[in-house]
């Protein structure tokens, strides 16, 4: 494995032609926008934002906007056949569309990148209301995936324009999820270094983390991946490919059955993951088991750690420390019948990696849920 520091010189912000801000929202397009807002606000402890539809002049689809803390989705679904959205659930199943980037100047986003050889999703467009001004521009990524530059300093409304805002009497208490820590993208056989080059190229990101198949493997599957980050540190993109194996690999299965490239899992972060987990679970999410050996020799592994281990055994929870500090992840099952989109819940006390320590016992349970639907 290789590393390179996020704090290193020359990933300093003072030269990065394109400053991002944060993720500023998650678009997925789903079959029932509806009941996957009541879901994420039930089981997530997401609550209502904002909404379009027909009722404010979007005819052909309907978007509801949730949020909880510095963390917000959008869930769009096609009112009839026929429409970009439609095709795409069609073909892909619920799933990430959009990884909506808070930006500065879209305008000047959407140029540089462009010009550095990314294919236009969207050319900067301007979106106005009684609360301000929205600059809104895009760029194609891996598969059907986007990410949108979003220019919102001359904004004060709710969400965005062409948005009303959306109250509604059930609003559960949130969760402890705090903002996006991370989005991973799958991509087919051999094709993670060519979008390597592109978030390098093109995004000026840089490698900050290379995982190859002996750090990911399993006696059945491996795989590879590159952990890219943007200057400043706060847009980090993991990017997955298969490795060679004796089985079907967890990147594989998804490939066929989204039908393509596309976000794999969205990592959430909490400052308690002990007690978001813990509600999570009463809520009804269900997460990957781990072998409850993996906790008999943990602290001989990361060393001393502020938690218990007992609730992290009864949990969960995987551990793994860096040079810099420890985090504690955790996995949920997919949140569809497609094998596909799952979450991560994470939690980081001073670590900047992606916890290596732990690939073999996640992916081994992984593999067991592989297993139960004859896909391994």
């Amino acid at each position: 494995m290789s590393t390179v520091s996020a704090s290193d010189p020359f990933i300093g912000i003072q030269t990065d032609f394109l400053p991002l801000l944060g993720t500023d929202y998650v678009e997925f397009y789903v079959g029932n926008a509806k009941q996957a807002a009541h879901y994420y606000k039930t089981a997530f402890g997401f609550q209502s934002l904002a909404y379009a539809g027909p009722e404010t002049g979007v005819r052909d689809h309907v978007s509801y906007a949730i949020r909880q803390n510095k963390l917000t989705f959008v869930l769009t679904t096609p009112l009839r056949a026929g429409n970009p959205v439609a095709d795409h659930i069609y073909k892909h199943g619920d799933g990430v569309k959009v990884l909506a980037l808070s930006v500065d100047d879209a305008s000047k986003s959407w140029k540089e990148t462009t010009t550095r050889g990314a294919t236009s999703y969207m050319e900067p467009v301007r979106l106005n209301d009684a609360d301000g001004e929205v600059i809104l521009s895009g760029i194609c990524t891996y598969g059907e995936t986007a990410h949108v530059f979003v220019e919102r300093k001359n904004y004060k409304g709710c969400f965005l324009p062409g948005f009303k805002e959306w109250k509604t009497m059930y609003n559960p208490p949130s969760t402890g999820l705090l903002y996006v820590d991370h989005c991973v993208g799958n991509v087919g056989w051999n094709q993670m270094n060519n979008w390597v080059k592109f978030y390098e190229e093109v995004m000026g990101f840089r490698n900050i983390l290379t995982f190859d198949d002996k750090d990911i493997s399993t006696e059945y599957s491996a795989l590879m991946s590159k952990v890219m980050s943007n200057g400043n540190g706060f847009v980090k993109f993991p990017i997955n490919e298969p490795a060679e194996g004796k089985k079907k690999s967890q990147v594989e299965e998804y490939l066929d059955y989204y039908d393509g490239e596309g976000c794999q899992h969205v990592a959430l972060a909490t400052s308690n993951i002990v007690d978001t987990v813990s509600d999570l679970q009463a809520r009804g999410v269900e997460f990957l088991k781990i072998p409850t050996s993996y906790y008999d020799e943990l602290l001989q592994r990361v060393g001393k750690i502020d938690e218990d281990i007992e609730p992290l055994k009864d949990l969960g929870i995987l551990v793994d420390r860096d040079h810099e500090g420890y985090l504690l992840q955790i996995f949920t099952k997919p949140v569809e019948d497609r094998p596909t989109l799952f979450f991560e819940i994470i939690q980081r006390k001073g670590a900047k990696s992606f916890g290596k320590g732990n690939f073999k016992a996640l992916f081994e349970a992984i593999e067991k849920e592989q297993e139960l639907r004859g896909n391994l």
